[in-house]
């Protein structure tokens, strides 16, 4: 390794955290280990516990990693483009993007959550602000095309696209993530400031 390699390598903790969100991603909470991370960050197993002094502990890193992702994600989307509308599109887009990596492991926050909210006590203190995110954000957008049922759509839209993440996953076809993007797409177009609050997409 040369002196400029070791001059931009990333610290333990964030090579830690980065191995944590992969493994986990790929395998899920239950089946990533200490041991797991340790070897895929590429730091000595003895090292983790300076940084995490439990699994709780990193875990707790992931979320706190996956929800600064999504937050600069949101927030990009505000950055460039100012119409309600064409963020709630732009979404679509991304997910539509992401179908393939979709379609092999799920979504990484939804599948995340799923996992973090079937375990015992205290899960829902990590997963239920992870997941609030997109909800908050997407109601934000109907809010501000003059919805007044913004948090209805804001869970329909949220709810249709988790579903068809999961399709995707459980099946292995993209095809379903990028189908429902698309017509979650339209559905956004059709809505206009003051439609009938019962507008939803269909299943």
């Amino acid at each position: 390794m040369t002196d400029s390699e070791r001059a931009v390598r990333p610290g333990k903790r964030e090579r830690l955290v980065a191995a944590a969100c992969e493994l986990v991603y790929h395998q899920g909470v239950a089946r990533t280990t200490l041991a797991d991370i340790a070897t895929a960050a590429d730091v000595p197993v003895g090292n983790v516990y300076y940084y995490f002094k439990t699994k709780e502990d990193i875990i707790g890193a992931v979320v706190h990693a996956h929800a600064q992702r999504l937050t600069e994600a949101v927030d990009e989307l505000e950055r460039r483009h100012r119409a309600p509308k064409a963020r709630l599109t732009a979404l679509m887009h991304l997910l539509a993007e992401r179908r393939d990596v979709i379609a092999r492991y799920g979504c990484p926050y939804g599948t995340l959550c799923s996992e973090l909210a079937k375990r015992a006590e205290g899960s829902d203190l990590l997963a239920a602000p992870l997941m609030r995110i997109p909800l908050d954000w997407a109601e934000r957008q109907f809010r501000a095309m003059g919805r007044p049922d913004a948090h209805d759509l804001a869970v329909e839209l949220v709810a249709s696209y988790h579903g068809a993440a999961t399709l995707s996953g459980t099946l292995g076809q993209p095809q379903i993530m990028a189908g429902q993007a698309r017509r979650l797409e339209r559905w956004i177009e059709t809505l206009d400031p003051v439609g009938d609050a019962g507008s939803e997409p269909s299943h």
